[in-house]
């Protein structure tokens, strides 16, 4: 059986990470991944094979950036070409970027089935450009694999037949069992960095409903500048919004103590997390890590998917619509914790993948 899988983003390649793990050494299975250049600079995106263990992929579509319909058209276009030249069994895809979608679109308009792993995760915000990803993918692939209970819930409400769904549990935390351990032996962070744990905050800022609306993102910048008048603040900064920084205006917001560095390896990553007092973030996957690592979280949007984290009271929301609001949550979180809860499986959500995939 052959199996393609496409990636483009940074969080999708720690998730096929794990379920590639489970690919290795099964006879009868060939993996051949495709890499749509999504995430294109070489922190976010090369440094990350070598460190998974994943070998690179054999194509690289190299299209990232521009506007969402420019670039999954783009996408799209690339996708159908090497679907037809290798004929696969499954495409798989991940998450709800733009390479989900294009992969998913090109595959089924072949007639390939589609698996998709994270689905019926629903923010129920179709503002979002992920929202629509996610949806219309869960719609046309042919195997979905959902993270959580209530994820399958989602599935169910929207109609989609029950065979076609599985709970297997959330790739994300068999990607922490892999490689958490792995961090704390050969990351070099926190030296390089002048920063000891559990004494820093980690920021990350990237959704385009934060770094497009600039009222909302003067807002972040502001509040992680009084955060940082009494706790570090640690950022490494995603490219685009590296960009919007470079405006002296929403620079000057963030004061002289945020300490801003480019983007890292996926162990560095993990060892910033795990060491953190608290993450502030409007990422998805680095809302889970920080529960993985037993982290408090605080989410700089207006809802989330990992709703059950919230529930637990290891995630709390906060709307960046005050500046002063969103500085208060983010310091009163510090040495927080929730309750001992384990929704998101066993740590062996690749092996169900691959088993199911092997088995239909």
């Amino acid at each position: 059986m052959k199996i393609l899988t496409i990636i483009g983003a940074r969080p999708q390649f720690i998730k096929a990470a794990a379920v590639s793990h489970a690919f290795t050494g099964q006879a009868g299975i060939k993996e051949v991944l495709l890499h749509t250049g999504q995430h294109f600079d070489n922190n976010m995106s090369e440094v990350f094979f070598a460190e998974l263990g994943i070998p690179k992929p054999i194509y690289n579509l190299g299209i990232g950036g521009g506007l969402h319909g420019a670039m999954t058209g783009a996408q799209l276009a690339g996708i159908e070409g090497i679907l037809l030249q290798e004929q696969p069994d499954w495409v798989l895809v991940y998450g709800d970027t733009n390479s989900t979608l294009a992969g998913a679109l090109a595959a089924v308009k072949l007639h390939i089935p589609v698996a998709h792993v994270e689905a019926g995760l629903r923010s129920f915000n179709r503002r979002m450009p992920e929202e629509i990803n996610r949806v219309v993918t869960d719609h046309i692939s042919t195997a979905l694999f959902a993270p959580t209970a209530t994820a399958m819930l989602h599935l169910a409400n929207e109609g989609i037949p029950g065979q076609q769904c599985h709970q297997v549990g959330d790739v994300m935390f068999d990607a922490a069992l892999l490689f958490g351990e792995r961090a704390k032996q050969s990351s070099l962070i926190l030296k390089q960095l002048g920063i000891s744990a559990g004494n820093y905050v980690l920021t990350t800022i990237h959704r385009a409903e934060n770094t497009d609306d600039l009222q909302r993102l003067r807002v972040i910048l502001t509040a992680l500048g009084q955060v940082a008048q009494t706790f570090p603040v640690v950022w490494p900064v995603h490219p685009r919004t590296r960009k919007l920084l470079e405006q002296p205006e929403l620079r000057a917001l963030l004061g002289s103590q945020v300490k801003l560095i480019d983007p890292v390896g996926y162990l560095d990553m993990v060892m910033l997390e795990q060491s953190a007092a608290v993450i502030a973030t409007d990422s998805g996957g680095v809302q889970k890590e920080a529960f993985f690592y037993s982290i408090p979280c605080v989410t700089l949007r207006d809802e989330t998917e990992w709703v059950e984290l919230v529930d637990a009271g290891w995630n709390t929301l906060v709307s960046p619509d005050n500046a002063e609001k969103v500085s208060a949550t983010v310091i009163n979180a510090i040495g927080g914790k929730g309750l001992s809860v384990t929704p998101y499986g066993d740590g062996q959500a690749g092996e169900k993948i691959m088993n199911i995939l092997f088995g239909v």
